[in-house]
């Protein structure tokens, strides 16, 4: 799975996305014509206010670059991305999410301890 960080990102929604899809958005659509077979964006933390593009934008690219699995993670702390990207190497059918993550250590998912 490859991990592509997004940022830095302006503060106001509107300037962000804009910044987004005129910046970034054609290096990341060029990376995944390339193949793979799963990529995650992950998007430095924001208010409420942004996740409404940054959804439409995972959901696009997952639809558009199927069978690849495109998925979007929030957040700065890297024990709770490395955590979330590992689970979503073994999710295979996970795909057009965008997962916040606020690294507070909430603990091991009981259906997954032996």
């Amino acid at each position: 799975m490859e991990l592509l960080r997004i940022g830095p990102l302006a503060d106001d929604p509107l300037d962000a996305a804009a910044d987004f899809h005129a910046r970034l958005l054609p290096g990341i659509e060029a990376g995944l014509s390339s193949g793979g077979d799963a990529f995650t964006l992950v998007f430095p933390p924001a208010g409420h206010a942004h996740r409404a593009w940054r959804l439409a934008v995972v959901q696009g690219l997952a639809r558009r670059f199927a069978p690849l699995r495109v998925n979007a993670l929030e957040g700065d702390a890297p024990a709770a991305t490395e955590a979330a990207a590992a689970w979503l190497e073994g999710a295979a059918g996970v795909t057009g999410q965008l997962l916040p993550l606020d690294g507070t250590g909430a603990g091991m998912v009981l259906c997954c301890q032996q």
